[in-house]
């Protein structure tokens, strides 16, 4: 009997350890989102945000979260999830549509055969992917224009954002990654990444929590970018032998110092003259610079801050 009792005692705590890292995970993921949408102003009173839902793990989790922050947000906006099927082989059509019925929420379901388009245009054994992004683009701005979509939300995150980085600075010569809000070309629409801030690791054990009924990506037969996953396996690497390095890169994203680069287009360097008042540090690049692990810099202060500022142009509330 006693040991029944202990069994039965060892498995309540297990259970409860359990909904207790679920729950902490949920929290730390609204906190996240809800802070990323005030820093950057994302969704602001009487919002139509369309929700871009392809069926992988981010954008299941940004659909939950905001639909979760919605219900207690101090601003009305609505939410419309839309998906665009693309008539690849093997798409299983019905997942979306029943998962999107199951909450009960506004949803739209575009169908344009881009597949074909790219197959047509593109030879065997090329890469699809570049055009197929010009087209799904283009079909995702029209439909927000059609359904009165002030907002368009993506489902990139922290990792996507620093992985863009060095994509672009390893490959592309540019110092240059992927804003958490922005205009497109014809200013016309405003794209919005409301889990910025978040951890795919994160997002992956929250999908893996909530059961999304997950749509493969390799459908088309594309081959995967490998770049980006040169760049993936180089950041996992990192993370794996310098815990903490990846959450100070990204800071560094927030706290930019463009006397101290080489962009004559953004700094006015053929301005200085002898005797001018020095700005953004001076000439520190000839000290020696001392990094603390555990200094913040007071300008990123707030990233870690579980309570958001009240100057902030939206006061989104952490219910615990």
């Amino acid at each position: 009997m006693t040991v029944k009792h202990n069994n039965d005692e060892a498995k309540v705590k297990s259970s409860y350890q359990q909904h207790y890292n679920q729950n902490k995970l949920h929290k730390r993921l609204r906190r996240l989102t809800g802070q990323a949408i005030a820093d950057f102003n994302m969704i602001e009173e009487g919002d139509r945000v369309m929700v871009c839902l392809s069926g992988g793990k981010d954008s299941y989790t940004l659909l939950d979260i905001l639909l979760n922050l919605k219900m207690s947000a101090p601003i009305n906006f609505d939410l419309v999830a839309v998906n665009l099927d693309q008539k690849q082989p093997g798409f299983p059509e019905h997942v979306l549509p029943a998962y999107l019925d199951s909450l009960g929420i506004e949803y739209k379901i575009v169908q344009e055969n881009t597949y074909g388009i790219v197959k047509e245009k593109i030879p065997e054994g090329k890469t699809t992917c570049s055009l197929c992004s010009r087209l799904r683009r283009g079909i995702l701005y029209r439909t927000a224009t059609e359904i009165g979509a002030t907002k368009i939300a993506l489902g990139h995150h922290r990792d996507d954002i620093l992985e863009t980085l060095f994509l672009n600075m390893f490959y592309g010569g540019k110092l240059k990654a992927m804003p958490p809000k922005l205009m497109n070309d014809s200013g016309e629409h405003i794209i919005i990444r409301p889990l910025a801030y978040c951890k795919e690791d994160d997002i992956e054990k929250y999908a893996q929590i909530k059961q999304f009924p997950i749509i493969p990506c390799n459908l088309c037969g594309a081959q995967p970018n490998l770049q980006r996953q040169v760049i993936k396996e180089m950041l996992r690497d990192w993370h794996k032998k310098f815990p903490g390095r990846i959450e100070t890169m990204f800071r560094a994203t927030q706290n930019i110092t463009l006397s101290h680069l080489c962009d004559t287009h953004l700094f006015d360097f053929k301005g200085i003259k002898k005797g001018d008042t020095a700005i953004d540090g001076g000439d520190l690049a000839f000290d020696r610079e001392i990094f603390d692990a555990k200094t913040v810099p007071a300008n990123t202060a707030r990233f870690h801050n579980a309570d958001l500022a009240a100057e902030d142009k939206i006061l989104w509330k952490e219910i615990s």
